[in-house]
């Protein structure tokens, strides 16, 4: 693809430092990485995944890139699209968040492709998995796990994390920033973390949250706004020293 046509919504080079200091207690779990072209997930699993996560990344690529090129519009729309019941399973799940989110579909690029990979891992009869595109993490694990928020230059920065508990997962952990990456962003928060069912909703979530906090007095809005698209379990917002959480998310001291 040419550049323009970047399937990764995040660039890698922000995150790639800062993915193992992220995801807290790891032990056990093997590391590998796996890189197609834009896409470069960092992952952590209780077996090797390399060459079968390299696979099923140049699979759902493949779907991505071939339903672009006959629908260029995919790539580069900022608000929804209409859903199209003969795409592929990840272009119609991309849709789907987008219209929940209120955002275009490539917002949710990098937590889809990290959830799609992540759930056919597991079907293959991987017991744990985690991860990460971007910023944006699918998490299976068979115990509670701790992820620490990452948000630029803000005093919170690794200071504090969210607790994942065991019950929920699969899920998806997904943040968004105005300040940090070369994301498209209308916002100006530092982060802002969404917990989903869904890696993909999470991902898109966090991105239309995101764009509406130009500063602290816009935390309530935006929780707010987010607590009304269905299928979030919960939303923290990072502004300067400033924060805001709704729902089933538990902060954690770090």
């Amino acid at each position: 693809m040419t550049k323009k046509s970047k399937l990764t919504a995040k660039d890698p080079r922000t995150y790639k430092e800062r993915f193992y200091r992220q995801i807290l207690d790891i032990s056990q779990l093997l590391a590998c990485e796996c890189k197609v072209r834009e896409t470069d997930l960092h992952i952590l699993a209780s077996q090797d995944v390399s060459s079968e996560a390299h696979h099923l990344v140049v699979q759902f690529r493949n779907h991505l890139e071939r339903y672009i090129s006959k629908h260029p519009q995919f790539l580069t729309a900022l608000d929804p699209l209409p859903l199209d019941p003969l795409a592929p399973p990840i272009v119609k799940n991309m849709q789907k968040v987008a219209h929940a989110s209120h955002v275009g579909p490539m917002a949710a690029v990098a937590g889809a492709i990290a959830e799609f990979v992540g759930l056919q891992l597991l079907v293959s009869g991987v017991s744990e998995i985690i991860i990460e595109n971007g910023g944006d993490i699918f998490i299976a694990r068979q115990k509670d796990c701790r992820v620490l928020l990452f948000a630029g230059s803000s005093p919170l920065s690794n200071r504090i994390g969210i607790k994942v508990p065991f019950g929920k997962m699969p899920l998806g952990v997904c943040t968004s920033s105005g300040t940090v990456g070369h994301s498209l962003s209308f916002g100006r928060a530092d982060a802002v973390t969404v917990v989903a069912k869904s890696t993909g909703l999470a991902d898109a979530a966090a991105t239309s949250i995101c764009n509406k906090i130009s500063d602290v007095s816009d935390i309530a809005r935006g929780l707010d706004f987010g607590q009304k698209i269905p299928g979030i379990l919960g939303i923290l917002i990072v502004c300067g020293k400033n924060l805001g959480a709704w729902g089933e998310i538990e902060l954690i001291r770090v």
